[in-house]
């Protein structure tokens, strides 16, 4: 039974995306509140383009979303495809548990 949601394309955009601890924390932060993309850049140890091009990234990977309020860039977690990564790695987990339980059971059938 296949329960995410998130195409191939989408699902490898999603991973590359958080293959990087500064997008993993910068999707930490706005799942937690709305950021702008100027508070952001001041918890990090690289100029503002650098992390506008990491929200990209993240917005790309549907991780994030980007909204214009006044003059500032609000920044908003988007839990929708944590939860459908999440059920990608739960199914893959579930496929690998029930290779080990086989093969449990195969080595007990083999102990006598």
């Amino acid at each position: 039974m296949v329960v995410y949601e998130l195409s191939e394309e989408q699902t490898n955009k999603v991973f590359r995306a958080l293959a990087d601890a500064t997008r993993r924390d910068i999707v930490r932060r706005t799942l937690r509140d709305e950021v702008s993309v100027s508070e952001l850049a001041a918890h990090y140890d690289m100029s503002f383009a650098a992390v506008q091009k990491h929200v990209a990234v993240l917005e790309t990977a549907c991780l994030v979303t980007k909204i214009a309020r006044g003059r500032e860039r609000i920044v908003r977690g988007q839990p929708e495809t944590i939860r459908q990564a999440q059920e990608l790695l739960t199914s893959l987990e579930d496929i690998w548990r029930q290779r080990i339980s086989r093969l449990d059971d195969f080595l007990a059938e083999n102990e006598n």
